[in-house]
Parts: C-alpha cells; sequence; structure tokens
C-alpha cells in the first residue's frame, strides 16, 4: 500500500521531488508525531473508562506507521513529524478517549511482529483487514479501498487486471496486500504458459515509486486513495490504469493476548466506540474531507465500523 513529499500526506510535491525526499527521509532520525489537530474532537467519560487502567495511567499509547504512503502517513517536510488523514484520525480518536496517540516510525511488514512483542500499542498504517491478519491481532474497520495501478503516463502499459501482468515488471511495498496478489499471479502466469511477473517488492513505497519512475519497473500497485494521490502529484507523469479491484476495509490493528479469542483485544473496544462518536458527530468525515479521501469510485468513507470485518 503507498509516493510522497509534501504538501501533506501528501506524498508529492511533485513524483521526481518525493524520490528525493523520501531517500532523505529514510535517514533522518527521531520521527514522530505527538501531537495535533483533534478537530474538535472532546473526551468521553464513557469512553476513557474502557481504556485500560495500564494506559490510562501512562496516558498515551504509541502506534506505529509507515510514512511513506501519502496522504494515508507520511512525513512533512521538515523530515520528522508524521501526517496525513490516519493521523489526524488517530489523535481525534485519542481525544475521545482521554489518551494520546503517539504515532512513532516502522517498518510496514515489522508492525504487527511489533505489536505481539509489545513493542508497539497499535498499528495505524493503511492496513487492509483481512482474514490472516486477524488471526494474530484485533482490526477495527475504519475505511474502504481498493487497490489500483498505475503506470508512466507515456508508454506505459495498458493493465486493466491482474491477469495482465504477465510479462511485465511490477513494483509494490513488503508485506502489502498487493505483494501477495502480484506473487500469486506471477504462478498463474507460468501455470498457463505466460511469461511471468517480474516482482519487485521494496521496504517502502518510495522506493517502489522511485522504480517506476525510473523505468526498472513498469507498473506500480497501492491502495486507491494512494495511487490517486501519487497519480495527482506527479504532474501529469503517472496515470492510473484500469478500474480498481478487491475492494475491503482498513484495520486499526491491536494486539490481544495469546491464545485469546477475537475481538478480546484490550483496547478494541475503546476504539471501536471513539471512532462510532467520530462518524456520529461529523468529526471524521471532516478529516477525510480535509485530505480530499472523503469518497471515490473505489474508496471511501464508512459509517458502521465494525471489530474484524474482513470478508476473507
Amino acid at each position: 500500500m503507498r509516493f510522497m513529499v509534501p504538501t501533506r500526506r501528501s506524498r508529492l510535491g511533485a513524483l521526481i521531488a518525493v524520490g528525493v525526499a523520501f531517500v532523505t527521509f529514510a535517514t533522518a532520525c527521531s520521527k514522530s508525531s505527538n501531537s495535533g489537530d483533534t478537530f474538535g474532537a472532546a473526551k468521553s467519560d464513557t469512553i476513557a473508562k474502557e481504556v485500560p487502567s495500564d494506559i490510562s495511567s501512562k496516558g498515551s499509547v504509541t502506534v506505529a506507521v509507515d510514512a511513506s504512503y501519502a496522504p494515508n502517513e507520511f512525513f512533512d517536510t521538515d523530515n520528522k513529524t508524521i501526517i496525513g488523514w490516519d493521523i489526524d484520525l488517530g489523535h481525534a480518536l485519542g481525544a475521545v478517549m482521554g489518551v494520546k496517540f503517539n504515532f512513532v516510525e516502522a517498518s510496514f511488514d515489522g508492525i504487527i511482529p511489533g505489536l505481539a512483542s509489545g513493542k508497539y500499542d497499535v498499528g495505524m498504517s493503511s492496513f487492509t483487514d483481512n482474514s490472516d491478519r486477524e488471526k494474530t491481532v484485533d482490526m477495527v474497520t475504519y475505511y474502504s479501498a481498493g487497490t489500483n495501478f498505475y503506470v508512466k503516463a507515456s508508454g506505459g502499459p495498458n493493465i486493466q487486471s491482474l491477469d495482465d501482468l504477465c510479462g511485465h515488471t511490477v513494483a509494490v511495498e513488503k508485506g502489502t496486500t498487493q505483494l501477495d496478489d502480484a506473487t500469486a499471479q506471477a504462478k498463474k502466469c507460468t501455470d498457463a504458459g505466460k511469461p511471468t511477473v517480474n516482482v519487485l517488492a521494496f521496504p517502502d513505497q518510495n522506493g517502489a515509486n522511485l522504480a517506476i519512475e525510473s523505468g526498472r519497473a513498469e507498473i506500480g500497485m497501492a491502495d486507491s486513495p494512494v495511487a490517486a494521490y501519487q497519480v495527482k502529484l506527479s504532474d501529469a507523469k503517472f496515470k492510473l490504469s484500469g478500474p480498481a479491484y478487491g475492494v475491503a476495509p482498513y484495520g486499526i490493528a491491536i494486539p490481544r493476548p495469546a491464545g485469546s479469542a477475537p475481538g478480546t483485544g484490550p483496547l478494541s473496544k475503546p476504539i471501536l466506540d471513539a471512532l462510532k462518536e467520530l462518524i456520529s458527530d461529523g468529526i471524521y468525515l471532516k478529516i477525510l474531507t480535509k485530505w480530499a479521501v472523503q469518497g471515490g469510485t473505489s474508496y471511501g468513507a464508512i459509517t458502521s465500523p465494525v471489530i474484524n470485518g474482513a470478508s476473507g
């Protein structure tokens, strides 16, 4: 899932600039977002009482994000502050729960293992809620997104579906559903006697974007709002190719005790109830509208969040 450069979560200023900016970002230190606009969200005493005592007494939760996925989560121009609509939503959730959401940079494929080890309290990084992830963490659904293909606007291949990837080179981020899909399609291609898919996996979305810009890869795959944002910021260098596929919910990843039943994560219910509160009072939609991700043909706001809403 995730080009960027600011404007915020604006991962672009221009796709070219993004490449340079993100190389710099990758070497920065002390990257976090520990305060932010809560859009008027106020503490709910009822929901605050649902927060586990060890968290409420500490007054904060550590939230892991891979800040290379604009406009969802990415670094601001100071190369330190993490911004994006996921971040704004997290700060508003924290306000309702009576705790601070402290966002820290992490590799995408290291977030869920970090939740299991206790390194992080929450993962909020454009995770698709699927049954495999629900085996180890709870997922509070908070958005709907599919996957889009994007290519160079001039000379890029015409990709309408996964079947069209045969014989092409695809750039994706490690740990994403896009990597799983591209890898599975490579096998389908060879099983059908067609040329395979050359899948290039990168530690973050910035690497994938640079691979396309440089010509090392022909096709990128990312979540719908991210792909649309990258194309918008590319100054007509990239374009979307084909319709989105695989529309599914995003989920906030929450650890639960080893061996416990799904849905029993100590923070799952307070986060779900805080999200419902933000949806009810209009703050949720206000945040999405700020980042222009409130709705599209293949992505957008939801009205009924749940714990563990994977369809497959």
